[in-house]
């Protein structure tokens, strides 16, 4: 968390200084400001999980920023998800269906998508902001919030759905793009696709796929009665692990808007 803090606020200040000083041409470039936004929120949330994991899991702040702090934190997260499908969707009209995509690829059309965006994933967030309180033992305050430790086999179905949208969405959307390519014969063009595509797979694949694998286990298997200690305790540890490294995205995505 700290090295992902250290380079990924420059990294995103400078992105988001630069789509507010610039006029929006296409709607990636609306995807692209909302992502950046997303990411800068999402990486200023760090510090208190810095300080709840250099305390060995005691959460000082209290039990209405802990709810607070899990809320924005998963808010933002599936958010920035989403934004790089709409982002890899935008791409796939603009290469695949150039003229038929036009009457589709309005700049006001990606500002209500992303508006409509950010107000469901907010509902949908929101049962975390009205459950049960911190568990303390001894003088150690545990924030289950933070790692959504509590779960229901709904959370399985729901944590499932929300991960296989944007990813048939961008795998789908860059396949097709790459076929496209491959009967463009300006290889400028094509280098510069090209890397956007290999840069947003490697996010993708790097910060989202292994979270949600973990996630997935670590919900079916604490649904059900009989587990041994040391195997619930292994998947916390990959739970935490895991959405550590959904981060890591916050420092790939402003190598994206130079591209």
């Amino acid at each position: 968390y700290i090295l992902i803090f250290i380079f990924a606020v420059p990294g995103n200040s400078l992105a988001l200084w630069t789509f507010f000083h610039q006029d929006s041409t296409l709607p990636s470039d609306i995807f692209l400001r909302h992502l950046s936004v997303a990411d800068i929120f999402y990486i200023l949330l760090l510090p208190m999980r810095i300080v709840y994991h250099l305390s060995d899991g005691h959460w000082p702040f209290g039990h209405t920023v802990c709810q607070l702090a899990g809320f924005l934190f998963y808010l933002n997260m599936y958010c920035s998800l989403y934004l790089m499908s709409f982002i890899s969707l935008d791409r796939f009209l603009a290469v695949v269906l150039p003229i038929k995509s036009q009457s589709v690829r309005k700049l006001l059309y990606a500002k209500v998508v992303a508006i409509i965006l950010w107000v469901i994933v907010i509902v949908s967030m929101s049962p975390t902001l009205i459950s049960e309180r911190n568990v303390s033992t001894n003088s150690t305050v545990t924030c289950y919030k933070l790692y959504l430790e509590k779960v229901t086999p709904m959370v399985l179905v729901s944590t499932i759905v929300a991960f296989v949208i944007p990813l048939i969405t961008i795998v789908v959307s860059y396949i097709l793009i790459l076929v496209k390519l491959r009967m463009i014969k300006q290889e400028s063009v094509k280098d510069k696709a090209k890397t956007m595509i290999i840069l947003i797979m490697i996010n993708f694949l790097f910060a989202f796929v292994p979270y949600h694998v973990s996630r997935v286990l670590y919900i079916k298997y604490h649904t059900h009665d009989h587990m041994n200690a040391a195997r619930l305790v292994l998947l916390g540890r990959a739970n935490q692990i895991t959405s550590a490294l959904t981060c890591v995205s916050a420092i790939l995505d402003p190598v994206m808007y130079f591209f």
